[in-house]
């Protein structure tokens, strides 16, 4: 819904405010002020997803920036830079922690405000969306005493949760836990947590190796970014300490292949890799108006192919007063990878890409199709959802061409994406094309 303000009687104080608080409670994730030739647009991000809000004049535009900037400790006469700042206040009794970015562009300066929630985080991790088997091998990795664990993911896609996630259960008064970030993000009580600061020299690799000097049991990495901090963490990790962090890669071969191209040795990463945990975050469907629906021919098959069931029905998103176009709030999909042994012997030797992949693969790991696809069989997420995020081709690479798909064939056959153009399914009525209508053999492509 597109709010409006009047901005002749409204200071541009509580107008900052009231955007940023309703913005809070509207669940956004992030809030886009949009510099453009005749007003600021001002968009928020609501799970995933950007939408409008409202409007500013040009003659205020300037304004609203300078008190952004100001409340957020930015440099208000620097237009040509861009800047990073945060923002720790109350306002109408709503505690917010709010990151804040400007960018100059052609129109003027583009300013981003991050909301951070850790709701999810202080709930712990058996909160976060795991299966029972992942959460499993969760705790196995955790209760090693030493080793690396890595949470992969794109930027958004929920690592930071899964991390405080993960420092929460391991936070103990017998454990020393330091952390090196960049920012940090959550103060945790009893644990030591150090701010990276690039400007005085005060780098991950500095940090770390001063950490290391502190008798640490357990050593949380903000963010692996280059060949020298994965160097350290992983040589941490093999002398006798747990680290955790987090890396940009999409799934656990991707992870693992680039540790290697960050030139870490084989012999170590062999050694000290515990675990990755892969993931996405899907828009969650709204439990008061979700309903029921018959799969369509090639949704049976995907089922059928990938977990080995037989699924008739599964939930559409519909839509209500409590939820954007039929959801509400987002859920992990996850990829939890254990080491064994035998992936331990493949990365020391050096084996191919094709044979490291089946073997990662043939372990007992869920994909993240595997975990969406469950997941919609539960009622949390849609098949569309799971589509738009997991290249099928990508996460099935390996296995025999059976199991193979193409996305956009997946789309238009699920028909289930409005964006496209799709007709939504009825209850009593099965879609099927004119070229299923001849043949019956499922469809899949080399």
């Amino acid at each position: 819904m597109i709010r409006t303000f009047d901005y002749e009687k409204l200071p541009i104080v509580e107008i900052v405010n009231e955007i940023i608080l309703d913005a809070a409670k509207r669940g956004a994730s992030d809030i886009h002020f949009d510099p453009m030739t005749d007003f600021m647009k001002v968009r928020i991000r609501v799970d995933g997803q950007l939408q409008d809000y409202t409007t500013v004049p040009n003659t205020l535009k300037r304004n609203l920036i300078t008190r952004i900037k100001i409340i957020s400790g930015m440099n208000i006469t620097e237009v040509r830079l861009p800047q990073d700042g945060a923002i720790q206040a109350n306002i109408k009794d709503m505690n917010l922690d709010l990151r804040v970015s400007s960018l100059p562009c052609n129109d003027g300066e583009k300013i981003v405000v991050r909301i951070l929630d850790y709701s999810m985080s202080l709930q712990g991790l058996e909160h976060i969306g795991f299966t029972e088997n992942n959460y499993k091998k969760m705790l196995e990795m955790i209760s090693k005493p030493s080793g690396i664990i890595l949470v992969t993911g794109a930027t958004g896609s929920g690592k930071s949760t899964t991390v405080y996630s993960l420092l929460q259960k391991l936070n103990r008064e017998t454990t020393n836990i330091i952390t090196v970030e960049d920012p940090v993000e959550m103060d945790i009580e009893g644990v030591n947590q150090v701010q990276v600061n690039s400007d005085i020299g005060l780098t991950f690799a500095n940090v770390l190796r001063s950490v290391l000097r502190q008798d640490p049991n357990i050593i949380m990495i903000g963010e692996i970014r280059d060949t020298e901090t994965a160097r350290i963490a992983t040589r941490a990790s093999i002398t006798g300490h747990l680290v955790l962090s987090t890396i940009h890669t999409n799934n656990s071969l991707n992870t693992i292949e680039r540790l290697l191209d960050m030139e870490v040795e084989r012999y170590l990463l062999a050694s000290a890799l515990e675990g990755i945990v892969s993931q996405k975050l899907a828009r969650r469907l709204c439990e008061k108006c979700r309903r029921l629906r018959p799969t369509n021919k090639y949704e049976k098959n995907l089922f059928n192919n990938v977990l080995g069931v037989e699924i008739k029905e599964v939930y559409s998103a519909e839509g209500c007063n409590e939820c954007n176009n039929g959801y509400k709030g987002r859920i992990a999909l996850h990829e939890v990878l254990l080491i064994n042994q035998e992936i331990r012997d493949a990365i020391a030797e050096g084996v191919s890409k094709e044979k490291l992949r089946e073997l990662v693969y043939k372990s007992d790991v869920t994909t993240l199709l595997q975990d969406g696809l469950e997941k919609v069989i539960n009622g949390n997420t849609t098949c569309e959802e799971v589509l738009k995020l997991i290249e099928l081709d990508d996460d099935l690479e390996g296995k025999t061409k059976e199991y193979r798909y193409n996305l956009n064939k997946a789309l238009e056959e699920s028909n289930l994406s409005k964006e496209a153009g799709a007709v939504r399914l009825d209850d009593d009525i099965t879609l099927t094309t004119a070229e299923e209508s001849k043949d019956d053999t499922p469809k899949v492509l080399d």
